[in-house]
């Protein structure tokens, strides 16, 4: 479908040229590229709309008759009627030139291209190659401090990263996977502050408690205790980092200790929810760097000393100026001397392309980063870093609960490994409920990617800029667009795959695809025709959303075929032949789009 959508593209921007020639309007020609196609809200009205809008500044008309004149050359003129008609028959239709398209060649291309390349189909673009081939991309996500556990942000987080590599990835690049562990700073010694006051000689394992839960209860008791406390608390925990940073032997045996108990119950999350990493980046080996890149920023005049002791930087050339019309200047180095969370972000960008040469390296931060990514990526052109253009902040909006927003230091945060117990047990509860726990083999299993799919595909199905509100309930729903009911059609067309290989029902050698005319066929094949460029789509975009859409839909037009075609038990073996070939092609889009999403595909359910 996507060829001949293009030569359609092609088309429309011939007939649009000549009909600019003939009108004497002096601007460059129009490129198939910038044609625009649109799906219209009706499939009697076509299965292509190209909007004449963009084009009636250039011709000075209207866009209904701009619509008119290009179906007509299209149909009449001799330069296009022959070619036009291979690719379907074009009307006006209002300010649009609709398009339908020659059924036969999109249905057996399209099926044959999805049998034939199994897991790469939709990998390659309508040229054949993998759209992003050549392209290295970096990807930072996850960046957990280890004072806490994961938290519902984090899997957010981790859902952008893991599907928007696996995105890349399929559409060509080469993508290496990295995370820094925030593993020093103030709020690290807040946990290990309140371990000396109130758990001295204790362990997570002593305790039965999960370890980064325990360091993360660490953190919370002491906001108690600074709440009692006030300033005292607070220099206390500073005073631990100046210590830290001088390389006191006794505090860095406390921090070490704690530190690995929050990294392994963090490893532990990552590879229960399926998020992997190439490289981990640890900011106690990285802030040296940037301490020495500030050090020679000041040498050569980049920075300044603040009156307090404290190293600077204007930023007022980024961000604009303050409120009352002042310059902003960024904190780079404390006046005692310590760095800052930018100045390890300095000296770990650094780092990683000395580490590996990229085109680009995607930072998926929340939104309330902007300010800070921005002051980054100025501090590094200011260095002389040209690969800093290559810096890109993959900005994604707040995720909360209905009960509000959360918070750490309170103690409010729903930790991951609460939050994915709660939607197992769930799903469990609707298995049993269903009598199904001997039929899907093993319930505890199935019940916790049931779990999975629900948290991933609500997490990825919206666009990553938007805020969203997460309920629990809503998306463990069957119903709907969520991640179980795409686990539920993928489990169905498997059911319907093993009752034909139980009746002795095998694929056919030669498919006769003209077969499939209903127009329930029809709409499922143009929807697994859309998948190549979705997915590249996806990949430019860095946005997963589109990707669940079209699954979303894919999954409800096959429950209309699945209604309105009869596979099994009908008198017609090539019909059945070509209706088994069109499911198992619904089964291969599925599970390749799944999978992009961190949805995991059940058989049985």
């Amino acid at each position: 479908m996507a060829d001949l959508k293009q030569e359609s593209r092609a088309l429309i921007a011939a007939a649009v040229n000549l009909l600019k020639n003939t009108k004497n309007a002096d601007s460059p020609d129009i490129s198939a590229e910038s044609v625009t196609a649109e799906v219209p809200p009706n499939p009697e009205m076509g299965d292509v709309g190209f909007p004449m809008f963009p084009f009636a500044r250039v011709l000075r008309i209207a866009p209904p008759v701009i619509a008119q004149e290009v179906a007509k050359l299209l149909n009449e003129d001799a330069s296009f009627k022959e070619k036009a008609s291979k690719v379907g028959s074009f009307a006006a239709v209002g300010p649009y030139v609709n398009v339908k398209l020659e059924k036969g060649d999109i249905v057996r291309t399209t099926l044959e291209a999805v049998l034939a390349q199994k897991q790469s189909y939709g990998a390659f673009d309508e040229t054949g190659k993998k759209p992003l081939n050549g392209r290295r991309v970096m990807i930072e996500f996850s960046s957990p401090n280890t004072n806490k556990p994961l938290h519902l942000g984090h899997l957010r987080n981790d859902a952008l990263g893991e599907s928007v590599s696996r995105i890349l990835k399929a559409a060509g690049a080469e993508v290496y996977k990295v995370n820094i562990i925030n593993n020093r700073g103030v709020h690290i010694c807040k946990s290990m502050r309140a371990y000396q006051l109130f758990h001295e000689g204790q362990t997570p394992e002593k305790l039965g408690v999960k370890s980064d839960r325990f360091v993360g209860d660490c953190y919370v008791e002491f906001e108690k205790y600074r709440k009692e406390n006030g300033e005292k608390a607070e220099a206390e925990a500073q005073n631990m980092l100046v210590e830290w940073e001088k390389g006191n032997p006794e505090i860095h045996k406390l921090w070490k200790q704690m530190n690995e108990w929050a990294v392994n119950g963090i490893m532990q999350t990552y590879k229960r929810t399926g998020v992997s990493f190439d490289k981990f980046y640890y900011e106690s080996e990285t802030y040296l760097k940037g301490k020495e890149l500030i050090q020679q920023g000041l040498e050569k005049g980049l920075f300044f000393k603040a009156e307090d002791g404290s190293t600077r930087v204007d930023v007022s050339e980024v961000v604009g100026k303050n409120k009352d019309g002042e310059d902003q200047q960024k904190v780079l180095l404390r006046k005692d001397g310590t760095s800052v969370y930018i100045t390890q972000d300095i000296g770990t960008a650094v780092s990683r392309h000395d580490d590996w040469s990229f085109n680009q390296l995607v930072y998926v931060v929340g939104n309330e980063q902007n300010y800070h990514f921005k002051v980054l990526f100025y501090i590094l052109k200011k260095l002389g870093f040209e690969w800093a253009n290559q810096l890109f902040h993959l900005s994604y909006g707040m995720v909360n609960l209905p009960e509000g927003k959360m918070k750490s230091r309170e103690g409010t945060v729903v930790d991951a490994d609460d939050l994915i117990n709660q939607l197992r047990d769930g799903a469990l509860e609707e298995i049993a409920s269903k009598g199904r726990e001997e039929a899907v083999g093993s319930p505890e299993e199935v019940a916790e990617k049931i779990a999975l799919g629900a948290l991933h595909y609500f997490l990825l199905q919206a666009t990553p800029a938007k805020d969203m509100m997460f309920n629990p309930k809503e998306s463990l729903s069957f119903n709907g667009n969520t991640g179980p009911y795409l686990q539920y059609m993928g489990a169905r067309i498997c059911s319907i795959l093993r009752k034909a290989e139980e009746a002795g029902v095998k694929a056919a050698d030669n498919v006769d695809f003209s077969l499939l005319s209903h127009p329930a066929e029809w709409a499922l094949v143009k929807a697994l025709g859309e998948y190549p460029a979705t997915l590249k789509k996806a990949a430019e975009k860095l946005d997963p959303s589109e990707i669940a859409a079209l699954l979303y839909e894919i999954a409800k037009l096959f429950s209309s075929f699945y209604h309105d075609c009869s596979i099994l038990g009908i008198d017609n073996s090539a019909l059945t032949s070509a209706r088994l070939a069109l499911v198992r092609c619904v089964k291969t889009v599925l599970e390749n789009g799944m999978n992009l999403i961190l949805v995991p595909f059940l058989e049985t359910m």
